[in-house]
């Protein structure tokens, strides 16, 4: 790790350090110890556990999408590569940040680089897709359920699945009509550069039309040679998810409180939107504050800050540390590599 990545590191783990410590003191009271010492290390080593499981469906799919493309990508390669992400995309604003790596790694294990990142983009709309339809479900099933976070939350959360339903439409619809797409793009990027010189709008607009065009051939390449990669992405991309989102129920019963799920799957489903918005190195803060405010309508005060730290240690400290290990094994790998190829 370099001087710049373990800056950006040091000031992911501050953030979310200081916002962690704030959330403690201005919670934890008398009664806080009291539910401490009812604490049960079974459902929080269940809730660890989930997490893991939750990385292991991000690996499957990984390996079945690469495996519908014609790609022999072992469990565990796949399962060490997630690792490696999580500790890129806690350096990077939003938690967005580890598709280079995903890519990098996959092209070590022979998979062409266009093949990679089209793996590695679709993973992306799967997730686009798994949290607009969820999304869609809390709206128009759970009615006035989901409307408990309140007027400002609930907005966003209309606001945030219009628009991704919207990118995911536009997206799938631009395999058969990429033009679409590139018109869109250009029209909104019109309107930034109104000011530029022409030669400058003329190579933005050639990379547009090359990105696009890539784009084009990525989508296209899922839907002619690997649809069964897209259907077992699209299931391991909601398993993956609903482990996630089931993580604080499991906390809040190591805390001897009832579980949430219906509760904790609207308010996670908020966060995952929140953390995906590129504000802060890995979403440090963000999400800390994020959890505090909505967790707060349904948890008694006295127990909130210690549900926040004890989530975040599994999602964020856990991810790092995963990462770190990952990333040794990665260097290992490569010296070893290195001294192979020498004479």
């Amino acid at each position: 790790m370099d001087k710049n990545q373990k800056k950006w590191l040091w000031l992911s783990v501050g953030f979310s350090t200081v916002v962690l410590v704030a959330v403690l003191y201005f919670t934890v009271d008398a009664t806080t110890f009291e539910y401490l010492k009812q604490l049960n290390v079974y459902f929080l080593l269940l809730a660890l556990c989930t997490h893991i499981l939750a990385l292991a469906f991000w690996a499957l799919r990984i390996k079945f999408m690469s495996a519908s493309l014609g790609y022999r990508v072992g469990f565990f390669y796949s399962l060490n590569l997630v690792f490696a992400n999580l500790l890129v995309a806690s350096l990077t604003p939003s938690q967005a940040g580890g598709e280079p790596v995903r890519i990098h790694e996959l092209y070590k294990k022979g998979v062409k680089i266009g093949d990679a990142t089209a793996i590695v983009i679709t993973e992306r709309i799967l997730d686009g897709i798994v949290l607009g339809l969820g999304g869609a479900f809390f709206m128009l099933v759970l009615g006035s359920e989901w409307q408990r976070v309140g007027s400002v939350f609930s907005y966003f959360l209309y606001a945030s699945w219009i628009l991704i339903t919207a990118i995911m439409v536009i997206f799938i619809y631009s395999v058969r009509k990429p033009q679409v797409l590139k018109d869109l793009i250009q029209k909104a990027t019109g309107w930034f550069t109104r000011k530029w010189e022409s030669k400058r709008v003329e190579h933005l607009v050639e990379n547009i039309d090359r990105e696009v065009d890539n784009f084009h051939s990525t989508l296209t390449l899922f839907v002619k040679q690997g649809r069964s990669g897209v259907l077992w992405g699209l299931l391991f991309t909601a398993l993956f998810w609903f482990c996630e989102f089931i993580i604080v129920s499991f906390i809040l019963m190591g805390l001897g409180q009832p579980p949430i799920f219906i509760e904790s799957l609207i308010v996670q489903l908020i966060i995952a939107i929140i953390m995906m918005i590129p504000l802060t190195p890995g979403g440090s803060g963000i999400a800390e504050l994020t959890a505090t405010s909505l967790y707060g309508i349904f948890v008694n005060s006295s127990i909130l800050g210690i549900l926040v730290v004890l989530w975040r240690i599994i999602l964020y400290y856990f991810n790092i540390l995963l990462g770190l290990i990952s990333s040794l094994i990665i260097v290992h790998r490569e010296a070893s590599e290195s001294q192979g190829n020498k004479p």
